[in-house]
């Protein structure tokens, strides 16, 4: 038999084997206010969602990002509305987190997610985004990324990967492997929505598979972060495709 102070540390040597990978969690921490209208909170190790509100133009409307620590600095994915929002993330990241932005990326060409690229040129930080993106942004008229990204890559500890169109044709999925963090852009919607939202520029028809893509691609995915509103888990997904079921065929392009 044993002696007492053995079998102690065989159970203790099992119980760190067994101990599964550390995900992000879906539950809510305290949110810090940058600016009445930019806040950002962590929602697992490295992971911060930025989220913030457009002006009465665009209804207020609330918009969620990321910024990702990577070694001493951090990557920023979507820039907010407008240059004043990019500007106050910069700040945060640099003299409160201490992981000061070192490049960009951006999801699609709409202003929630380009809309502070001017205030990124401006401090000499690269911002990245595929090649339809930047042709679609300066065809509307928006700030336009400088640098280029593939439609599946590796960029420092993120995944970015192109699944078809869907909210718009060039949407872009972000994953964060370490934490099983999917960051969906506007191509997911969250629990809460009752439609698929602004369709100006989507193919409802394209979407579906472009869904299955994502899926196939992220079979890690554990938490999933929406363009606007709360994060969730996989259930996302499928309430995307429970949304799209409802358009009426002669909407779907």
């Amino acid at each position: 038999m044993l002696p007492l102070r053995a079998c102690v540390l065989l159970l203790l040597l099992s119980a760190c084997a067994s101990t599964p990978p550390v995900v992000a969690s879906t539950t809510a921490t305290d949110e810090t206010v940058l600016a009445e209208d930019v806040r950002i909170r962590r929602i697992a190790p490295g992971v911060w969602v930025h989220v913030t509100n457009a002006d009465t133009k665009w209804g207020s409307t609330p918009a969620n990002g990321l910024i990702v620590e990577d070694g001493e600095s951090s990557i920023l994915v979507d820039t907010g509305w407008n240059p004043r929002h990019a500007e106050a993330l910069l700040t945060w990241a640099r003299d409160t987190l201490h992981h000061p932005v070192r490049a960009a990326l951006v999801t699609h060409f709409h202003m929630d997610r380009t809309g502070g690229v001017p205030a990124l040129d401006a401090q000499g930080i690269p911002v990245y985004a595929r090649e339809d993106t930047a042709r679609r942004a300066a065809a509307q008229g928006n700030p336009v990324p400088g640098q280029r990204l593939s439609d599946a890559q590796d960029f420092g500890p993120l995944s970015v990967f192109f699944p078809g169109a869907g909210h718009t044709p060039d949407n872009l999925l972000v994953f964060h492997p370490a934490t099983g963090v999917l960051y969906g852009g506007c191509f997911i919607k969250d629990a809460s929505a009752k439609d698929l939202g602004n369709l100006e520029d989507a193919d409802t028809a394209a979407w579906p598979s472009s869904l299955q893509r994502a899926r196939q691609h992220y079979p890690d995915a554990r938490v999933i972060l929406p363009g606007h509103n709360l994060l969730g888990g996989p259930e996302l997904l499928g309430h995307t495709e429970a949304l799209l079921r409802e358009v009426p065929p002669a909407a779907s392009r």
